[in-house]
Order: structure tokens, then sequence, then C-alpha cells
């Protein structure tokens, strides 16, 4: 098992607390203007530790420490070092420490960082901040719950200009580098008078001094043919490209391979540079392109062939968003190679050769045929394999071409209708640029039926490729229709992608039921449920979200005619402007009630009606947009009222809050009764 370990002193003074910029703090005499939270638990401030902690002397479950108001209109990284620690090994309710960003004009707080890790000595961890013209706050949140022995300290926050991946080794916890440990070769500290190699080594890059620092590894316990030390630097946290930068020297008497590689989260190496001197006397620069779209890790790498091979050293790491090059930043947008087929195909095509293929049709609302995903009133591609002339398959609708060496995770929806074995009826496939290269990547192995499924792949390939969807018809007896919707692409893997896409306003109701609670629970109240509701012909088949997670919904049967159920967000911050409630719904049954929606006003008895739908609306899950403005903390409640019977199960899923206007608008907020174009189909 590998280890990592930090090769650095474990003293945690700076020069001083004059050289502290906004945000930064030591903790030695004060908290630098950092503030707790009163409704939660204190933090206390150690002086001569010179950190603060929380721990579970007093009653509650977590503590919260924010920052001053701070300004970052250049890249900044914030760089944090702390320590976890517990006695209990297992717990229901595991210690955690987050990290927030908290920005004007928002009313949500952004996940920047989370650990739960506890360990015997300090940790660093380093977060990449991009520039902003908004004014923010760093939230600090522990969480202790219910373990007794927990304890979170934390020693000291830095914020600099700059990124986290630049680095001169002067500070004792080099910038959160890591030094990947092998018995016989490592990475260490060299300079400041520090003797302790049969190499020659030089001064540092940065001082040009025997006191300054630089990284160094050495040959001299090498044991093994072919032994390799590796500096790791501090993963990237936001989007970057541009030139990475370093000073080396190196000095052989048998082969020495230096290496940078790049490695994503799933564990890819990418070469980026490599030497080729074979003897480097006095500090060498070297450039090279870098690219890291989605979280990526920087290796240092040296290989030694034997114990007479000599050393490397390394200095002043830097990193600057123009490339070395003259080449532009990649054009790429991966924005362009998604669709939603309201107004177009996009960028997909199809070959005409193929057959009839793909279609672009809308369903108005109706209870008897589902619309597409988008909206529930909007366009989708549905292809009908039934009008194929022979078995096999209809047609290949074909994506954008997608640049080589980068990794992507595709998102889609699909529904199936018809098939009597759906496995296998729709398939995804990369075809290289020449199309002579073909890879399935993904098919349906089997999924609900009439029920938009999401489904999600990551892939990688060396050259240009596309998507191809392609719909199967095995023999004439056994073919239906396959709806498309929501094609979606994003750099890096699903797994990446979930964390950088994130947005702090959405509940998707996954997990839990975020920021929402009940007036009362009970048997009339809102149900967290997954799959199709108990009664028949009323009530969803499944989520929104993902065709197969969870919403919240009211049972009818449990209920009486004119019951009501509330689902009440948090207190959320009020901010000035237009704010944009989007969410979608769900009410089908003949006997539907009503849904509505209210402001409520911190300070206010009064609950404002922002929206409201009463009696059956369709099959689909439609999307409802609200917007909406308070300038003071409010609540957002959603009443549901059961109807006239039994088939009155009303659902709500994906509620997104955003800060600014709704960029659609809804043409009626306040309907009662059926809608006009109720079962009206359109083709």
């Amino acid at each position: 098992m590998l280890r990592l370990c930090l090769l650095a002193a474990h003293a945690l003074r700076l020069a001083g607390a004059a050289l502290l910029s906004a945000g930064s703090c030591a903790f030695e005499d004060s908290a630098c203007g950092y503030q707790w939270d009163y409704a939660h638990l204190p933090w206390s401030l150690h002086g001569e530790g010179h950190y603060i902690s929380v721990d579970t002397s007093y009653e509650g479950e977590k503590a919260v420490l924010y920052s001053p108001d701070l300004y970052s209109e250049e890249w900044s990284c914030v760089r944090l070092i702390y320590q976890i620690a517990t006695t209990s090994e297992i717990s229901p309710d595991p210690i955690r420490l987050n990290l927030y960003l908290r920005q004007e004009g928002e009313s949500f707080d952004r996940l920047l960082w989370s650990a739960k890790e506890p360990s015997d000595s300090w940790l660093i961890a380093s977060l990449d901040l991009m520039n902003s013209t908004k004014k923010y706050k760093l939230v600090l949140e522990g969480e202790i719950g219910k373990d007794k022995s927990a304890s979170i300290a934390i020693f000291e926050i830095k914020i600099t200009p700059g990124y986290c991946i630049e680095c001169d080794f002067e500070e004792n916890h080099l910038c959160g580098f890591v030094n990947r440990w092998n018995p016989n070769v490592n990475w260490f500290v060299g300079g400041g008078n520090i003797h302790n190699s049969q190499s020659i080594l030089p001064k540092d890059h940065t001082l040009d001094s025997a006191l300054g620092h630089y990284m160094y590894v050495d040959s001299v316990y090498v044991k093994h043919f072919q032994e390799v030390a590796q500096l790791i630097a501090p993963k990237t946290t936001a989007p970057m490209s541009g030139c990475l930068s370093f000073y080396y020297q190196l000095k052989q008497e048998s082969n020495i391979v230096f290496t940078v590689y790049l490695r994503d989260v799933s564990g890819f190496y990418e070469e980026i540079w490599k030497t080729d001197t074979a003897l480097s006397v006095d500090w060498s620069l070297a450039e090279v392109d870098f690219n890291a779209p989605y979280p990526m890790e920087v290796i240092f790498e040296v290989a030694f062939n034997s114990a007479k091979g000599g050393y490397v050293a390394l200095d002043d790491i830097s990193f600057s968003p123009i490339y070395c090059s003259n080449q532009t930043g990649p054009l790429f947008d991966p924005a362009n190679a998604g669709c939603n087929f309201e107004e177009d195909l996009c960028d997909f095509y199809q070959d005409q050769k193929d057959g009839p293929g793909w279609s672009r049709v809308k369903v108005k609302r109706n209870v008897y045929r589902a619309g597409d995903h988008t909206t529930g009133f909007g366009y989708y591609l549905l292809a009908n394999t039934k009008f194929t002339s022979q078995p096999g398959y209809i047609g290949r609708l074909y994506g954008p071409t997608l640049p080589g060496n980068l990794q992507f995770c595709l998102r889609f929806f699909y529904a199936l209708y018809g098939f009597f074995k759906m496995s296998g009826t729709l398939a995804v496939y990369i075809f290289e640029e020449n199309h002579v290269v073909q890879e399935k990547i993904w098919s349906v192995l089997d999924s609900p039926k009439g029920v938009w499924t999401q489904a999600e792949v990551s892939f990688k390939k060396p050259m240009p490729c596309k998507v191809v969807f392609v719909s199967l018809c095995k023999s004439f007896w056994d073919c239906g229709l396959v709806a498309l919707d929501d094609v979606s692409l994003s750099l890096g893997s699903c797994q990446a992608a979930d964390l950088l896409l994130f947005s702090p306003g959405e509940c998707t109701f996954e997990n839990d039921e975020c920021i929402f609670t009940q007036k009362k629970r009970g048997r009339g109240s809102w149900h967290r449920r997954r799959g199709p509701t108990p009664t028949s012909y009323t009530g969803p088949k499944g989520d929104h979200t993902t065709g197969v997670g969870y919403y919240m919904y009211i049972e009818a049967s449990d209920m009486v005619y004119g019951q009501r159920a509330y689902l009440v967000s948090k207190s959320l911050r009020g901010i000035s402007g237009k704010q944009c409630l989007t969410f979608f719904y769900h009410m089908y049954g003949a006997g539907t009630g009503l849904l509505s929606v209210y402001l409520k006003k911190e300070g206010d008895d009064e609950e404002i009606p922002l929206w409201r739908r009463t009696g059956e609306q369709s099959i689909s899950w439609l999307r409802g947009l609200i917007e909406y403005e308070s300038d003071r903390n409010y609540q957002i409640i959603f009443e549901a009222i059961r109807g006239v019977s039994m088939r009155s199960d009303t659902a709500v899923d994906d509620i997104l809050f955003q800060a600014g206007p709704c960029l659609e608008m809804e043409e009626i907020q306040f309907s009662s009764g059926y809608p006009d174009s109720l079962n009206e189909i359109e083709y």
C-alpha cells in the first residue's frame, strides 16, 4: 500500500502576522476577523498552540466560522492546514470539515471542499479560487455530529495571489506538494544549509543562496533497476490552461529519466514533458503547455537505473494562463456538443442513406403519452423502428466532432415504448473521424417502459471522434419507439463532472429532503419515494432527475378531500434583484387537487402566492418557472391540497434556485381547471 507523506517541518509559524494577506490567519493571538455563528457550537482560540478548534465540550452538532468580506479580482489560492481527530473508528454520523464560498448576491453557499478522514497530525488542503468581481466570504463548517470524542482544529488559513500549483518551496508546508513514499528513493527538501546527500547540491533558484530551499531526489539509495520517485502537486480544483514552467538541475552518471505527467481522477497518466539533456550544471528553465479542464494532478517523476545515477533538483514552479507556444486556448466548448432539441438538431445530423431515422417531435400535455424531458411540453427525437424496411439499425444520429485526448462525460435521457425485449434497442458508439474504427460504449440492458431514464458514460479517445446514437430493431415483430432528449457533454469523468457542475441551490431529493422540512409529518404529509406511487392511474412512474431516483409526493389515499401538506424551505438569504425558481411538478389523476407555491418573508405573517395549478395537468413531469424578489431572508413553501378522489397524487422534483431573472417565463402563473390543450397530441 502506498503512503503519501509531507516532507516538511511540522512547525506552523509564519514569518510574521504583518505579511498575511486579507482572509489569511495563523490564529496566533487573534482570529484575524473571522467570526463564528452563535447559533451553533463555539470555536476556541488556542494562542499558545496557534490554532482554533471545536469539540464536543458543548451540546451541538456543528460549528460555523466565516471570514471577513474578501475581494479577489485575480486568481488566488486558499491553503487550509487542519486536523480531524476522533477515537471512534466507526461512526454512523462521521465528523467532517467543509469549506464553502459565500458570494455576494447569492442565496446559497457553494461547497468548495470537504474532508472527513481523521489523522494523527495536521494535513493541508489547497483550493483554487477563480477571479471574480463579486465580494465573498469563506465559510468553514465543522460537523461534529454525535461523536463524543471528536474535535476539529484549524492551524492556518492562507490566501495568496496566483495558482495552487505554483511553489518556490520556501514555506514549510511546501504548498501542499507531497512525496509518494518509496523505500529507497524519495523527494527531499534541499537548501537551508541542509547537507544530507552524497551529491553536490546547488544553491536554490529563488534566492540564489544556500539558505534558500528547493526539492531534490538522489540516487544514492537506489537498489533496483528503474527506481521511481514522484513529487505530486495539489490537485487542480478549477479548470485552467496555459503555460507551466519550472527550473531544474540534473546531474547523471547513469541514465536518469525526468518526466512530468498529468494524472486525472481515474488514474490515467499523460506525459507532457521529458528532459532531453544528460547534464544541467545550472538551473535550466522548462516550459510546457498545460491543459486541465477537469481536476488533475501534476506529477514530477524521476527514474533511476543505479545508485550512481546522480540527482535532480526542482524549484520555482509557476503557471501563466497564456500558453508557452503561440497557440491560443482550446476553442472547444462542451456545451456546444449537447442538445435539448427545442429549436433544432443543434450540431447533430443524420446520414439519409440509413433510412427514416430520427424525427423531431412534440407532444402537448396529455394523460396518455409522455412529453419531452426538458419541459414536459417541448421537443425531443423519436425513432419509430416499425417504419424500417428490414431488421437492424434504422438510422444513426451523429454528434459533432470532439477533440482527442480529453476525457468526456456523456449524459442523455431516453424512453422506450412497444418493445417486448428492451436489451440492445438503443446503443451509443464512438466513431473515429474516418468512420472506420467504431466502438460501442453503451447499450440498453433494461429500462422502465415509457419513463425518461438517464444514462451516463465516461470515455476518452486519443483521436478526434464522434458520438453516434443507434436505434436497433432485432425483428419485425419486436419493434417499438425510441425517444431521445437532453443530450449533454462535459469535460472529465462523470464522477468529476458531478463535483464541478454541482449547483448549491439545487435539490433533486436523491439523498434526502435537502433544505426542505415539513410543518408536520404523518400520513397526510409529503413523502420521499422512488418508482411509481401505490395507487394506479395517478402519480409519476419515476422521478424526473434520472427516472430511477427519488421525488416528493403526497399519497392521496392517506388523506381526506381538502387536506393540505406543506413542504417548507429553510430560511434563505435575501438578496437584491430578481431570482428564479425552477422546479418540476407531476399532476396526473382524475381527482387531482391543487399545487401552490408561496413566498414568506422574514418578519411577515402573510404568505405571498407566486404560482398555482389546479386539477389534472399531464401524465408527464412539467417544468414550472417562478420569478420573484426578496431583499429580506425568506422561505419558499410548496402547498399540495388533496383532490376529490384517491387519484390525486401530486409530486415535485428537481427544485433549483438561481440568482438573476428567469431566462424564460411561463405565460400563466395561476390556473384553475384543465389546460385547453389537454390530450391534444402533436407530431
